[in-house]
């Protein structure tokens, strides 16, 4: 590769995160379908319950990433992530081909097996990316997952908004990005991303805490940079290529913790100092930590004690956590599949603001509510899934605000299921690893992520297709269309009352892990006195 870093560097470690950032900036496509969707809906002369099919089996896609599940635990990094996006460029490739006009539409059966394939890419990316770097930094899994996932919250708006900055929102365009993007990204992630044994010393953990917190700072600049361009009105052809610009920067950014620590070891290394006692030194903390993980694994064996799938299905707690994500992850696949067709009803021409305000928002969840998690643990001892419960309730308020279709509730609606979307995701990954260990993680995530394919075509492909239809009224071509707030009303009252019930599931998992939480609590502050000591 050019560059000569040891195999157990910090830097190398780094330089792995920051390719993963930027494969998480651009594999939130499967949350872009509202951009293109009333593209092919003309196109290709659907009802509102066909097109939601579509959208259903783009998620369908999800189901089968057990297979990247298996794979995590038999291929390398590199090989799961080619495989993504090999799948992605074929999947939105041949979309981009139709919407474009460059050949007929396909059959409605063959463009439901394209959509799947889109779908699917997502789910060897996403499955290399967490496990690697949660396996690489398991003493932060909160901040890990936020950051990661914060990102696949962010990526639908990145791509949205340079699709509106260069090309004028065209759906075609748009797909192309879809297209040739990831799979220029994951070709460039392959040559840094590896698994690198974790931090072993309090300093490490330190410097890691720091550079979480860095990265952070940078996450939350390109949200509100974001933001700014998509509430700041119509824009002329320099500004947003400008935009454009500065904001391929903001994601180059975090470049500089990976460099900074290759040129300090290149420092290092020139100058000659490293002594002997200064080496003894450092080996002192990491007999000390080992010795403290080997007394955590007797005192705590379920933090990092390993369940293979069949053993995480036979227990309580996995089908409590299990359908509590499905009430919040399929409700809230339901109003992104479904935010263009929702716009339009509410009288909205111009719908892709909602689509950028449920990913930056959705961006803020994921990012605080996987360090807010963490802090809290810390802290306090307090269980992940109480944030879960919490957002879930707020879900359940931002479905009956947009039921009353008050002025401005569906500006409300995106934002607030945007956030409690995030939060779902950002929380449950973590979670489920201190329930069921890291070594296989990977088919458990996606095995909990079948809730993505459920709850789209549970809540989107029945519930909002079906209800959509009932109210709708016939259109030339064989299409149909609905106008005003009762096109929706039912779809999102019946939404709320299953995030009552999610919240429901998720105080009982609270109630039910409370005692796990205080020995993850107590088994951390012992190894930090021990450290110290």
């Amino acid at each position: 590769m050019g560059f000569h870093i040891p195999s157990t560097s910090p830097a190398r470690k780094w330089l792995g995160f920051v390719a993963a950032v930027w494969v998480q900036a651009i594999s939130g496509n499967n949350y872009t379908f509202s951009n293109y969707s009333d593209a092919l809906k003309s196109l290709m002369s659907l009802t509102q319950l066909q097109l939601n099919n579509l959208s259903v089996a783009k998620d369908v896609g999800k189901a089968f990433g057990i297979f990247a599940g298996l794979a995590s635990d038999r291929l390398a990094t590199p090989a799961i992530l080619l495989i993504g996006s090999i799948e992605g460029f074929i999947g939105y490739g041949v979309q981009w081909l139709v919407v474009s006009g460059r050949i007929q539409p396909l059959p409605y059966w063959v463009m439901c097996i394209f959509l799947c394939m889109g779908g699917n890419s997502t789910t060897w990316m996403n499955t290399a990316i967490l496990v690697t770097c949660i396996r690489n930094f398991r003493k932060n899994r909160g901040p890990v997952s936020g950051i990661l996932k914060g990102y696949v919250g962010l990526s639908t708006a990145i791509f949205t908004d340079i699709c509106s900055a260069l090309f004028a929102n065209d759906p075609s365009s748009f797909l192309l990005l879809l297209a040739v993007v990831p799979f220029v990204v994951c070709f460039t992630a392959v040559l840094f991303l590896r698994e690198i044994p974790p931090s072993s010393t309090a300093a490490e953990e330190q410097d890691e805490v720091k550079n979480f917190s860095i990265i952070n700072v940078v996450a939350v600049c390109i949200a509100v940079y974001l933001l700014a361009f998509d509430i700041s009105g119509p824009h002329g052809t320099v500004f947003s290529q400008l935009f454009t610009v500065i904001l391929l920067i903001l994601l180059a950014s975090p470049l500089f913790i990976p460099l900074y620590l290759m040129m300090k070891n290149f420092i290092r290394s020139n100058s000659g100092n490293l002594d002997f006692e200064g080496n003894n030194i450092a080996t002192v903390p990491l007999l000390a930590e080992q010795i403290v993980e080997k007394k955590e694994m007797v005192m705590v064996p379920v933090i990092g004690e390993d369940h293979t799938i069949f053993e995480a299905m036979r227990t309580v707690d996995f089908w409590i956590l299990f359908f509590s994500f499905l009430c919040g992850v399929g409700t809230g696949l339901a109003v992104m599949n479904n935010l263009g067709q929702m716009g339009l009803a509410m009288g909205y021409v111009d719908v892709s603001i909602f689509v950028s305000f449920t990913s930056i928002w959705g961006f803020f969840g994921r990012i605080l509510s996987g360090s807010v998690s963490e802090y809290f643990i810390k802290k306090a001892a307090i269980p992940r899934p109480v944030w879960n419960a919490a957002s879930q309730i707020l879900m359940a308020v931002g479905y009956i605000l947009m039921a009353m279709a008050i002025p401005g509730s569906l500006y409300i609606g995106s934002i607030v299921v945007g956030i409690c979307y995030g939060v779902r995701l950002a929380v449950t990954v973590p979670t489920a690893s201190e329930l069921f260990g890291l070594k296989y993680y990977g088919l458990i995530y996606n095995v909990l992520i079948l809730n993505l394919p459920v709850g789209s075509f549970l809540f989107s492909g029945l519930l909002a297709g079906l209800l959509y239809d009932a109210q709708a009224t016939k259109t030339a071509g064989g299409g149909n269309t609905c106008i005003g707030a009762h096109c929706y009303r039912l779809v999102f009252i019946v939404m709320a009352i299953a995030c009552i019930v999610g919240f429901g599931l998720d105080v009982l998992l609270s109630i039910r892990t409370r005692s796990l939480y205080s020995k993850i609590y107590a088994s951390r502050k012992s190894k930090k006195s021990a450290v110290l000591s």
